[in-house]
């Protein structure tokens, strides 16, 4: 199947009609059309390849493996191997000795964890290498080679095996959450104690710290082979050549003689309906799942499977419509509530409810939700709600196919990946559409029903509850009781549909303005308007990516200018307007008034400024630019989103104390700026009370009510003959008072300039979290801004060696090294990372041992290199799309220079020597203010 794009904004609906009108007729058995961009075959040895050619992303290529192995094939002795397996991937192979791989690839600008990666599930492990030089045939020859080893070539010697039993269990130690845990609880309910309760990826600690060498390598000589296995490439490639190479350098791997089968697991039926009551300590906030199990259906790959599935999921998009507009009343008991139908397993799927409910309204809110399930299945649905549905998918697929030459790699792999483990063909896009078109031609509410009924079932039911503890938790019977009224519930109402369509606009009176003057910047192509109520317009053209524009409005000011007691009305003013919608509209109706339509708007007050962000499609940048004007003219703000606003802040208080993660940033936070830094407000009861609907609009109101303080950048596919018309008719006609007005600077200061504290907690899985922070106020410039990248990033190649890989002290080292630019120049790093707690006193003096490696002048050369070429690809990697030119743009206006002259990026990166990075250390760490923060188990 087509992987479709999520769209919040459709086509006109009356363009929708035409396209179903139009739409060509199909019989239920005609096939479904491949995709013949994609080149598929299979070698004689049974390994299967994919080669997809694209220049989405211009000279780069991504390669994937994928192996239908994963941790369901483990035995026993095994569980943890397959996981196991796919790091040892990247400790040797028999081209690339040890980490030869990841040093190989990262001299071609390759990160590892962005471009080096893999994951392992029950039914697969993926490993893939994104987006690498392609024009280079060495780098492709190297790049189709590490997918070879990986193939039938790993080394497995028992030192680098041993090496990573720490590592994992490093990763095992960072997983291991409540969620983890009320997973454990629940799984055996979800899979009905078949094998996949009990074969999680991550494993059994006892085993991956112990295991027998040769059981890991049983296991990889047993499933790693080419019939289970399918290569993918896609990106800037020739196919005809990349298929050859694949023909000849794939021919060495053997078939397997007599190879284990690869079993594929059902899930047994439940005798009776099961439910589950999880509780854990560390939960703060309660969950039920509701499902019903059924046999996996196979895809037929023709029309009438298409329509079913097309019919299926309009159903159930109206269903979550229903949810989502029940959601945003107060009085609704649950926080949010999704009903659909998945693939649960490889022969199973699942119908089910997912609800998230308010603080002790578990029964409510399943009650509301199965009510709704309930309520579809038996009455149906409007014909407004259907046609606007229709308008949905028609415009998605339009928007896809109109777009399909800039549809990413990942994406394709997605398609690949289904089309190999699941047996789901890629789509022809153009016949999908037509295919659409006429699965949505006569669709009516019988139709929908039908499908809600059909996977609406009364066997292989389980209730899965995660709890909070001292609430009142859903019970089985409970449970169950309210399934059973929803289902003969007699008093159950037809859902009315009280939306009314009216124009956007209304009945706004405009009065337009003038482009007073137009001024040409040379240096990156731009254009300047000056419209007649002061306001300027920054003007890129760019169809990098075709049809999409952007705009960016943004003033000085903020959250700054307000006192500590206003500081919670101001960061929530903007969330209130959004949730309230726009002008007459409330945000239910304004989502059903822009169906048809490409357009979104948003609005944000931050620190230092307020900012207006819209996109759309080209065809509709007329709308978008209408949202702009009723953003500043007419605000809405409903008296009833307010209290939604507070109850939601204050369900988020209740049980927060049992939030690991709540209570560790809040410690952090204290650590840092001290129990009643004014500045710094934490979220809790005192801040709620401090909110005010009055204060929220009047600051609302404040900061946009001067729209000669903005200054305007819009990117995209539109023409200036287009786009002029449109700014005197809608942002020269905003009011505006020609304020000058600046930010102020009051960021929250350090409590000291030297922090060194432990933070004890009790947890239910002991562990150590390192939290380090360095931040010194230095003159901003893009040598010292790139200066401080590199140190970043360097120090996290360095910690990914010592930390992780020499020690196994941990799963990975995050280092952040930035510097900004307002409210004064500041250059701020930072250093995390969870460990053993019996291991952090070891592990710490590690981490200042490397930058006072740095500072001594001590840089691997290799490490410098990487860096820099990893800069300079990712620079070229951006300007494949339009977000490149919005970020040329305001950098030259906003930042006062050019990323396009080489003095103030490739120079500074290319020319980056030890001693730039050894006297910026020196200096930095010298006069830095610095916390070290360390949050242990409390025994």
């Amino acid at each position: 199947m087509f992987k479709k794009h999520k769209s919040a904004f459709v086509l006109l609906l009356a363009i929708g009609n035409i396209f179903v009108s139009n739409a060509q007729n199909f019989k239920a058995n005609d096939a479904i059309a491949v995709n013949q961009k994609i080149k598929k075959g299979v070698l004689p040895n049974g390994m299967t390849y994919y080669i997809y050619a694209t220049t989405v992303n211009k000279n780069t290529a991504s390669y994937y493996i994928i192996q239908n192995v994963g941790s369901i094939l483990e035995n026993d002795q095994q569980k943890g191997l397959a996981h196991f397996l796919e790091h040892m991937a990247f400790n040797g192979t028999k081209h690339f000795e040890g980490k030869g791989i990841l040093n190989t690839l990262e001299k071609q600008g390759a990160v590892f964890g962005k471009n080096i990666n893999a994951y392992t599930s029950t039914d697969e492990t993926v490993y893939n290498l994104d987006n690498i030089p392609s024009k280079d045939g060495g780098v492709v020859d190297t790049c189709l080679l590490v997918l070879h080893d990986w193939s039938n070539f790993l080394s497995l010697t028992n030192e680098e095996i041993d090496a990573e039993r720490g590592v994992i269990t490093e990763e095992w130690r960072t997983r291991q959450n409540a969620g983890a845990r009320i997973y454990d609880q629940l799984s055996p309910f979800y899979y009905n104690n078949s094998l996949y309760t009990y074969r999680k990826p991550i494993g059994d600690m006892q085993i991956v710290k112990n295991f027998d060498y040769q059981t890991l390598k049983d296991f990889y000589k047993d499933w790693y082979r080419p019939d289970l296995q399918a290569i993918a490439i896609v990106g800037d490639i020739n196919a005809t050549e990349i298929e050859e190479k694949i023909k000849k350098l794939f021919a060495d791997i053997p078939a397997p003689s007599n190879p284990k089968k690869r079993i594929e697991i059902a899930i047994p039926d439940n005798d009776k309906a099961t439910s589950k009551l999880a509780l854990d300590k560390e939960i703060s906030s309660a969950s039920i799942i509701f499902m019903m199990r059924r046999k996996a259906e196979k895809p037929d790959h023709n029309f009438a499977d298409f329509e079913k599935s097309t019919q299926r999921n309009v159903a159930f998009s109206l269903i979550n419509n229903r949810l989502r507009e029940i959601a945003q009343k107060e009085d609704c008991p649950f926080k949010s509530a999704q009903i659909g139908t998945q693939s649960f397993s490889r022969l199973n799927d699942i119908s089910f409810a997912s609800i998230s409910p308010k603080p002790n309204q578990q029964q409510a809110a399943f009650t509301a939700v199965m009510n709704e399930w309930i309520r579809a299945s038996k009455f149906g649905f409007s014909k407004g709600e259907i046609e606007r549905a229709v308008a949905d998918r028609i415009s998605t697929y339009e928007n896809y196919v109109e777009k399909i030459n800039e549809i990413s790699h990942k994406s394709v792999i997605e398609m690949v990946k289904s089309d190999y483990l699941k047996h789901e063909i890629i789509n022809d896009p153009v016949q999908e559409l037509e295919m659409e078109k006429a699965a949505l031609k006569n669709i009516d509410t019988a139709i929908l029903q039908k499908q809600l009924t059909e996977l609406y079932s009364e066997n292989n039911r389980v209730v899965a509850v995660t709890g909070v503890e001292n609430e009142n938790n859903l019970t089985h019977e409970q449970a169950y009781e309210i399934i059973n009224k929803a289902e003969n519930d007699p008093t159950l109402k037809p859902y009315v549909d009280t939306f009314v369509a009216q124009s956007l606009m209304g009945d706004t009176v405009l009065n337009p303005g003038k482009i007073v003057s137009e001024q040409k910047t040379t240096a990156i192509d731009a254009t300047t308007y000056v419209l007649s109520n002061g306001v300027k317009v920054h003007y890129k053209f760019a169809d990098k990516n075709k049809k999409e524009v952007e705009l960016k409005a943004e003033s000085f000011g903020g959250t700054s200018l307000y006192d500590p007691q206003d500081i919670p009305s101001a960061d929530r003013a903007t969330s209130l307007a959004m949730m309230s919608g726009i002008g007459v509209f409330k945000n239910t109706d304004l989502e059903k008034v822009l169906k048809g339509k490409t357009a979104n708007t948003s609005v944000s007050i931050q620190s230092l400024t307020e900012m207006v962000s819209g996109s759309a499609n080209v065809k509709d940048i007329e709308t978008m630019m209408q949202l702009v004007y009723l953003r500043f003219q007419k605000p809405r703000f409903d008296a009833d989103m307010f209290s939604l606003m507070k109850q939601r802040l204050e369900n988020g208080l209740k049980n927060k104390e049992k939030d690991l993660n709540a209570k560790m940033q809040d410690s952090l936070t204290v650590a840092i700026y001290g129990k009643n830094n004014p500045r710094v407000r934490p979220v809790d009861q005192k801040y709620i009370d401090d909110l005010s609907f009055d204060k929220m609009k009047s600051i609302y109101e404040n900061r946009f009510s001067d729209v000669s303080n903005f200054e305007f950048y819009i990117v995209g596919d539109v023409t200036p003959e287009v786009l002029k018309p449109l700014l005197e008719k809608y942002i020269a006609s905003i009011n505006g008072i020609k304020r000058d007005e600046k930010f102020k600077n009051n960021s929250p200061k350090w409590i000291s300039t030297k922090i060194d504290k432990d933070i004890f907690i009790k947890m239910e899985n002991p562990k150590s979290t390192v939290r380090i922070v360095y931040q010194e106020e230095r003159p901003y410039s893009q040598k010292n801004r790139i200066t401080a990248a590199f140190l970043g990033d360097i120090l996290t190649l360095r910690y990914t060696e010592s930390l992780r890989e020499k020690e196994g002290g941990t799963y990975g080292a995050q280092v952040k090294c930035a510097m900004e630019k307002l409210p004064v120049p500041k250059v701020n790093l930072q250093i995390s990372f969870d460990c053993d707690a019996a291991k952090v006193e070891h592990l710490l003096p590690i981490v200042y041992q490397e930058i006072e490696k740095i500072k001594k002048g001590e840089i691997v050369a290799g490490d410098l290199e990487k860096t820099k070429t990893n800069y300079i690809k990712s620079r070229a990697d951006s300007k494949d799309f339009n977000s490149y030119s919005m970020d040329l743009m305001t950098n030259y206006f906003k930042n006062n220079y050019n990323m396009e002259d080489p003095k103030n990026y490739f120079d500074i990166v290319n020319n980056m020597s030890k001693k730039d990075i050894q006297d910026f250390a020196i200096s930095f760490f010298s006069k830095a203010d610095a916390s070290e923060v360390v949050f242990k188990p409390l025994q």
